[in-house]
């Protein structure tokens, strides 16, 4: 198994660490853009007692969703590791149930962050 094995429909290890690159960078320019959007609204220190909890929200959430992509990532990393360095190619030390059951994890995963993604992409 290396980098480039398809884990689950249409996602590879490499295809997840873009994923988690791009990600990061899109929060990173829609932080900033918030923030300047906002920014014109702050006029006094009550404004700002209302404005500032939503930014810390939003960034919040955003940790919390690359938090859940760069688990899967590291699992999946020892998993390329082990099956790498090991002659019997164990998969990490595990059972072929428990291999399914992580990649079925995995998709559920995946799902979540798509289906997070696209309700971001509406706002």
């Amino acid at each position: 198994m290396d980098k480039d094995t398809e884990l689950f429909k249409g996602k590879s290890f490499s295809d997840i660490m873009a994923d988690i690159y791009t990600n990061s960078k899109k929060k990173d320019r829609q932080l900033k853009l918030l923030i300047a959007q906002l920014e014109p609204l702050v006029k006094d220190i009550n404004d700002a007692t209302v404005v500032v909890p939503l930014i810390k929200e939003y960034m919040e959430v955003a940790v919390r969703n690359d938090d859940q992509i760069v688990k899967l990532a590291a699992i999946i990393q020892r998993m390329l590791k082990d099956a790498n360095s090991s002659e019997s190619g164990s998969g990490f030390g595990l059972s072929e149930d428990e291999k399914r059951q992580l990649l079925e994890n995995a998709k559920e995963i995946d799902e979540k962050i798509d289906s997070l993604k696209n309700d971001g992409d509406d706002e």
